[in-house]
């Protein structure tokens, strides 16, 4: 079976890893290509059939996409794919002529093998690109495909809002993706345990991303903008036996932090103090990892704030980190700068997409 997978861009390397991981650890083979078609943010995976025993010696069929979406802590979509496609030159056609393309794919294709007549079908559409049409009339389209395919067997039913099987169309720049969502109308990322919204919170996604690329393994890990926690508090449900410390300016978002920690289930395990990370001796003699999405353009107000605030703070963290730091931000003359002055070797850089921003991602020593 495949599955189209979906995550943020700039991180599918380490999403493909942990999904070998996953179904490693259940002794299933999987084999993962990432960005298909060149798309960021996306991973083919094709995972063999298997079976398992259950507690009434049954045999049943092993569910790919339920495990997936109860164990991945770096995607946001498990979508079975049914078919994609790159087509030629749909970004300059007109638009009836595109969307007319797209109908006939959809309609060529069994969907009659993925959902009963009995069942309730509704079209999610997700586009990017310079197309002369929108993600609307993506979702129309393919919608009229289906009911009109459907349609040979008996009256198929929509249902824009409960329906028993969601299809997700997306066309990104000139590829084509249709499947089944598993994952339902909200994405992997959005934690159950999100009580409190920072103005500029981190995807969890992303966090999990971190912590695997600071390569934690025991000793502590600091946050010292935390914020309302994200970085921590995945930490903590991953099982980290080792100190989290989360440092947070404003009363507020360290309240929301607290909350957030509480809805988890891990507010017993993360220490979070009130202070200013500028002054990070005061509250740690020695930690060993540091992550952080660190506050850049509108997230502090003033972006001429950030050089100075980016000097003082690595100032401090030169005197108090033991082996490697993870940051994140879009100021990275000011980052690289702060690096340079206070001793640190970039050890890893690279690009991740993050609220429609790219934004710099550097693993430091």
């Amino acid at each position: 079976m495949k599955f189209l997978l979906t995550t943020s861009q700039g991180i599918e390397d380490l999403a493909k890893k942990e999904v070998e991981r996953l179904f490693e650890s259940k002794g299933i083979k999987v084999s993962i290509e990432e960005k298909p078609f060149g798309v960021e943010g996306r991973l083919i995976a094709e995972v063999e059939e298997s079976f398992y025993t259950d507690e009434k010696g049954k045999k049943r069929e092993f569910s790919p996409a339920t495990f997936l979406n109860e164990n991945s802590r770096l995607l946001h979509r498990v979508i079975v794919e049914i078919a994609s496609l790159k087509f030629k030159g749909i970004e300059s056609q007109e638009p009836e002529k595109a969307l007319r393309e797209i109908y006939d794919f959809v309609y060529s294709l069994p969907i009659e093998n993925y959902v009963k007549i009995t069942e309730s079908f509704a079209v999610r559409s997700f586009r990017k690109g310079e197309h002369e049409f929108t993600s609307v009339d993506i979702a129309k389209t393919v919608g009229s495909a289906i009911y009109d395919r459907l349609s040979r067997y008996g009256k198929p039913k929509v249902n824009l809002d409960h329906p028993s099987v969601i299809f997700r169309a997306e066309l990104i720049d000139d590829v084509f993706f249709l499947g089944i969502d598993t994952t339902g109308d909200s994405s992997l990322h959005k934690r159950p345990w999100r009580v409190y919204d920072h103005p500029a919170h981190l995807k969890a996604s992303i966090a999990n991303a971190m912590t695997e690329l600071a390569e934690v393994d025991g000793g502590s890990v600091i946050d010292p903008m935390c914020g309302s926690g994200t970085i921590l508090i995945e930490l903590a449900l991953r099982g980290y036996e080792g100190r989290i410390i989360g440092i947070e300016k404003y009363k507020k978002h360290l309240r929301g932090a607290r909350m957030n920690a509480l809805a988890a289930g891990v507010l017993d395990r993360i220490e979070f103090i009130q202070g200013d990370a500028t002054k990070l001796t005061q509250y740690a003699d020695s930690v060993d990892f540091a992550i952080s999405n660190l506050p850049y353009g509108l997230k502090i107000g003033k972006k001429s704030l950030i050089p100075k605030l980016y000097m003082e703070f690595f100032s401090e963290l030169s005197k108090v980190l033991e082996k490697r730091g993870v940051f994140l931000t879009t100021e990275k003359k000011a980052i690289e700068e702060a690096f340079e002055e206070n001793g640190f070797k970039i050890l890893h850089h690279r690009l991740v997409g993050h609220g429609g921003l790219r934004v710099h991602l550097y693993v430091i020593q």
